[in-house]
């Protein structure tokens, strides 16, 4: 697939999400929170945080939802973190997803960072 007929499936921000949400549902992925970075953060739309219960768990949400991007809109998503499986991240343009075991999703605590009222200094910096 060339990058403009890639670029000509891409889908909407929205469905990417419900797909991404859908995903991580399907491979039993707990605690899924949603947050919207829209007018916050100009790296993607979204962002989806969600725990497995353990490092082969981790790894393996991660590689299934890559494979369902790709498979279901060509979309060749970056991912780091796969080896160790503590923590994962995956870019999926507009979405950006963290695949968290519990103890450290806790000990990063990034819903409370990017969440509207978090302590993340992101936003419109008011000029004195």
């Amino acid at each position: 697939m060339t990058a403009q007929a890639s670029a000509e499936n891409h889908p909407a921000p929205q469905e990417l999400l419900a797909r991404v949400i859908a995903s991580l549902e399907d491979d039993k992925a707990e605690e899924i929170v949603e947050i919207d970075l829209r007018g916050r953060s100009d790296m993607a739309d979204y962002m989806v945080i969600a725990s497995g219960r353990s490092a082969r768990q981790v790894a393996s949400i991660a590689e299934k939802l890559a494979d369902r991007m790709k498979l279901e809109f060509g979309l060749v998503c970056k991912m780091e973190g796969k080896d160790t499986g503590d923590w994962v991240l995956i870019d999926t343009g507009d979405v950006i997803v963290h695949v968290f075991r519990p103890e450290v999703r806790e000990f990063y605590d990034l819903e409370k960072m990017w969440q509207p009222g978090g302590h993340m200094g992101i936003g419109v910096r008011e000029e004195d």
